[in-house]
């Protein structure tokens, strides 16, 4: 079959002829990709900037990518819950399911971690075989691509929701720091979950996202490029004086988060998802400690309480049409590279690829 891969510890995939994934242990399915989608991490393995650079060499070679939607065309002679011609998706992060983590209610931060199309052979090609616990069946009904994008749609999700207390977001003041793919599903997601006001900040070289920002609902954008530390103050200024209840920090840029928790009220919660390039350094006892602030770390999609949620999020037609338009670009397989390079350039959003032909 075709696949895209890593090859080299350099920049660049390549598509290459490997033998077609057979299933060995009983509890494993088979399916054929129907669409996948272009990760953030995916574009920092093809530039190997210094994160994949001392990420990803014991892995190589490899075949990327981990958003997909498919059909199931085999399943091992274990398996409980799938059945032929079920239309999947795929949880990612593939736990030990023995650590104290795993045993403790908290698989999705299992110390012993693998992941899909980073740790071992991803799905960014015609076949891919899967444990069945990692296969999340979707509606039947759920378009392919929108399937795909459960992987990020679910860092969103559980950023919003650390521990499903919708509560924690209606009628409330929210802050969302980053108008990346993850940032822009968020903002649709707290407004249906009852937000009063949804704030939205964003860096002043990607105005497509500034403006996506504001179809998805945001109630204001600011461009940081424009208002700079003035932020906090115009947020508080709209908010009676008051601040954000929630943040939800999805940049990992430092002045963001330095921001988002100057205009966090006393009490508020952050949920922390961006990954920062380097130490932090501000006054953590006046912006944290002295605000009585809850604080968040936010690893991948909780397993599988997140999922849950997000199969009757995905139920809402308003939603799906949300979604719909953060997918800017479509190619197929075959020319993966164009789609990589529109997310380079700052021209896309969210790239889907249909599978090879």
């Amino acid at each position: 079959m075709q696949a895209i891969m890593k090859t080299k510890a350099e920049k660049g995939f390549e598509i290459k002829e490997i033998d077609e994934p057979q299933i060995i242990n009983p509890t494993d399915v088979k399916f054929k990709i129907d669409a996948a989608s272009i990760c953030g991490t995916d574009h920092h393995m093809w530039i190997f900037d210094e994160w994949a650079q001392k990420r990803l060499p014991p892995a190589i070679p490899f075949v990327a990518g981990h958003e997909v939607t498919g059909t199931i065309v085999e399943i091992g002679s274990d398996v409980k819950n799938l059945k032929i011609g079920d239309k999947v998706s795929m949880e990612c992060h593939e736990a030990c399911g023995t650590c104290y983590q795993c045993r403790s209610d908290r698989m999705h931060i299992c110390r012993n971690t693998k992941i899909f199309g980073v740790d071992k052979n991803g799905i960014f090609a015609e076949y891919a075989v899967i444990p069945e616990l990692n296969a999340w069946k979707n509606d039947s009904d759920l378009d392919p691509s929108l399937g795909s994008l459960q992987d990020p749609l679910g860092n969103a999700v559980h950023t919003i929701l650390p521990k499903d207390h919708i509560e924690d977001i209606a009628g409330k003041n929210v802050l969302i720091t980053g108008c990346g793919p993850i940032g822009l599903m968020a903002i649709p997601v707290v407004k249906m979950l009852g937000a009063s006001r949804v704030f939205a900040t964003g860096g002043g070289n990607n105005l497509l996202r500034l403006e996506m920002a504001k179809k998805m609902g945001a109630d204001f954008v600011y461009n940081t490029k424009t208002y700079g530390d003035r932020i906090p103050q115009m947020i508080r200024e709209a908010t009676e004086g008051n601040g954000v209840d929630v943040l939800l920090e999805m940049a990992g840029n430092i002045h963001a988060l330095h921001q988002g928790l100057q205009a966090l009220t006393y009490g508020g919660r952050v949920s922390l998802l961006g990954f920062f390039p380097g130490a932090i350094q501000f006054d953590i006892n006046s912006l944290m400690i002295s605000k009585g602030a809850n604080i968040y770390g936010i690893a991948g999609r909780r397993m599988f309480q997140t999922w849950q949620v997000m199969r009757g999020l995905l139920r809402s037609k308003d939603l799906q049409n949300k979604l719909k338009q953060l997918i800017t670009h479509r190619v197929n397989m075959a020319d993966w590279e164009k789609g990589m390079i529109e997310i380079h350039e700052k021209r896309a959003i969210k790239v889907a690829m249909d599978p090879f032909n």
